[in-house]
């Protein structure tokens, strides 16, 4: 049996398709397991001992197809459920299961502040679409392979060899991050090095945030690759993260999390910490959130309070009591 699994973004949401390409290669004798993304999140695949074939859509959707109808497929298990996955399925003819994305139910629960959707994490929702295949969830958590071979002697300080905790600062829009004087006053309750993690973009805060401490805290924003963010995770005592594809990368090495949601919020999107043994899922009920899915560039009421009135104690405590 010949199968090709899609999702093409992004990268919290590839992440949770690890479990169902394991499940369909581990538990189909014989099957041999494709999965097509775009190219920008073909490493989150890379050394995956379960995938037989990484396929990239190509510059336009036809020469995609081409490719698609060359392999011969039994099956499309279609984990994205937009525009172009369909017109692969209808131009490729090839038998297909499909995601269900609920998109009634979550903009009427964003709409009306309803409650509409069940809380199945986004990962037994994808493992529906291979049960027809009799797959089954394995209960254990994401994969990610890290690519690179590092030392923490290369990356730290001998202060933070010892253990630390990850902070993850960075997240793609405004409304889903932490204000840096919020994060200034946990960090200044935690009693342990920290370092702190995400893009360029959010290199100045990080820079802020550790010139308001001391030397215990170290701003590696926009210094170190995705790679080597995800072994210095794999590495730390703890992480405090938001809602943004490094914290769900973090799941797969099983340590203590806190998970800290601002306007976005883990019930709607099905994406709380998976299979950690330890979590802590930070968020304040407000009569106006989630005010978006995904984020927004600032708060639609101008409070936030959402990350504002967020209680600091709470995720120092859950770091210091590790």
């Amino acid at each position: 049996m010949k199968i090709l699994v899609i999702r093409f973004s992004s990268m919290g949401d590839i992440i949770y398709t690890t479990p169902v390409v394991r499940c369909l290669k581990k538990q189909l004798p014989n099957a041999e397991i494709h999965f097509l993304t775009k190219p920008a999140f073909q490493y989150i695949y890379n050394n995956n001992p379960y995938l037989d074939k990484l396929l990239l859509l190509k510059d336009t959707l036809s020469e995609t197809i081409r490719e698609i109808k060359a392999e011969k497929y039994d099956h499309i298990i279609d984990l994205h459920n937009n525009l172009r996955t369909t017109i692969i399925k209808l131009r490729t003819g090839i038998p297909a299961s499909t995601y269900k994305k609920q998109r009634l139910r979550k903009w009427l629960s964003l709409k009306f502040k309803l409650k509409l959707v069940p809380p199945t994490h986004l990962v037994d929702r994808y493992l529906e679409t291979v049960k027809f295949l009799g797959v089954m969830n394995d209960g254990e958590p994401i994969n990610y392979y890290i690519n690179g071979q590092y030392n923490l002697s290369d990356l730290l300080p001998a202060s933070h060899q010892n253990g630390f905790v990850a902070f993850i600062i960075g997240a793609t829009h405004f409304t889903k991050r932490m204000p840096n004087h919020k994060i200034i006053n946990i960090c200044r309750q935690i009693n342990q090095p920290i370092i702190l993690l995400g893009g360029n973009d959010v290199a100045a805060n990080g820079d802020e945030i550790s010139a308001a401490i001391s030397d215990r805290i170290i701003n590696l924003c926009g210094k170190t690759t995705l790679d080597q963010s995800v072994f210095l995770v794999s590495q730390a005592k703890s992480i405090i993260g938001f809602d943004t594809g490094l914290t769900h990368i973090a799941e797969a090495f099983n340590k203590p999390i806190a998970s800290v949601w601002g306007g976005t919020t883990p019930e709607l999107l099905g994406v709380q910490p998976y299979r950690v043994d330890k979590t802590l899922v930070a968020g304040i009920e407000l009569p106006c959130r989630p005010c978006s899915k995904f984020g927004l560039p600032k708060c639609p009421l101008g409070h936030f309070k959402c990350m504002n009135d967020m209680p600091e104690t709470l995720i120092a405590d859950f770091a210091n009591n590790i």
